[in-house]
This record gives C-alpha cells, structure tokens and sequence, in this order.
C-alpha cells in the first residue's frame, strides 16, 4: 500500500490535487480511496487530503507513522502533519508561507524556521523555492499542479508525466487547462 497525504491552507488545491492522484492512479490500475478534513479551509484553515493506493485499503485515513509521501503547500502545515509520516518517508514542501488563521493565535509565524525544522528532522526532504515557483507558473494559484510535477519527476507517484498530463486533460475545464499543463511542466523542470 502507498498512502499520501497533501496538506495546505484552504483555498492552495489540496483537494484538487488529491483527486489528480487518485484519477491517475485509478487509471493505471490501482485501487484507491481518499477523504479530506476541510473544516475551516474556505476561513484559511487548514486543508488535509489522504489518498491511499493499493489492494487492501481498509480506511481511507492514513493512520500516525503511515504517509509514504508528505506533499505540504505551506510550511507550518507540513510541520503539523509530520507525525503521519512514516520512518523513512518523503516530505515535498513550499518553502512560501501562507499564514494559516491558526496562527493568529499563536502570535509570530517563521516560515524559515518550519523550514529549518523540517531539515533537522526529515530524512527525506524536498523544498521548493516558492516564489520562484510562482514567477515561472505566472501565477499562484497553479501551485498545487506545478508541486504534481515535483513529485512525479522525483519519482514520489507511481505514474509518469503522461499519465498526469492525461488526468489533467480529462479533469480539467478548457479554459483552465493550458495553464495547468504549463505549471506541470515547470514543476517537472524543477
């Protein structure tokens, strides 16, 4: 079984994403189940999406300790979902902070010191410069499909460009679909 979870801030795709993988996978023959906790996502909360591949899936929810791949579109979030991930799993994250509204409790929010936290404590780790991201993409919000890209080129999913392109091309509407096979790509580049 492979179990991913993608977290973010709402209104980053998580969800979207999460469906990408599951239609891509589906398509290549895996069994698959998902489920997101949205809660506060359209107030800035945060956005959680577990999608889990293989034969025998008996929940959708991934338990503590059982992410293979960690995909986080903002740091403080890839720090809170950490204690999903399993010893020896992989973290793709963001480096560009968008403040989740639970951290307006809290007070001073660092994107760089999640970012340093996540290099002391994650084995296997990939962050993305954001800004530059967004300045290739043209665009933020096409983040989530530039971050498929990252994950497919790292070979993070069990299915290649043309699969994702493929997925893309079938889930998306016209209007929106050039510039999601571009951000794809240049993730891919990345």
């Amino acid at each position: 079984m492979f179990s991913c979870m993608l977290t973010g801030v709402g209104g980053q795709g998580t969800v979207l994403m999460s469906r990408l993988i599951g239609s891509a996978a589906i398509a290549k023959g895996y069994a698959v189940r998902g489920t997101e906790t949205i809660g506060m996502a359209q107030r800035g909360g945060s956005v959680v999406s577990h999608v889990r591949l293989g034969d025998e899936i008996h929940s959708p929810l991934i338990p503590l300790f059982g992410a293979d791949l960690l995909i986080a579109f903002e740091p403080a979030e890839a720090v809170r979902a950490l204690p999903f991930l399993k010893p020896g799993g992989t973290v793709l994250v963001i480096d560009r902070a968008v403040r989740p509204a639970s951290s307006a409790l809290s007070g001073d929010y660092n994107a760089l010191v999640m970012i340093e936290y996540l290099k002391q404590t994650v084995e296997n780790l990939i962050v993305i410069d954001g800004e530059e991201l967004i300045c290739k993409c043209k665009t933020a919000k096409v983040m989530n499909v530039a971050l498929l890209g990252v994950a497919v080129k790292h070979h993070l999913l069990p299915f290649t460009m043309e699969d994702a392109e493929r997925v893309l091309k079938e889930r998306l509407p016209g209007k929106f679909l050039e510039i999601n096979l571009h951000a794809l790509h240049v993730g891919a580049d990345e």
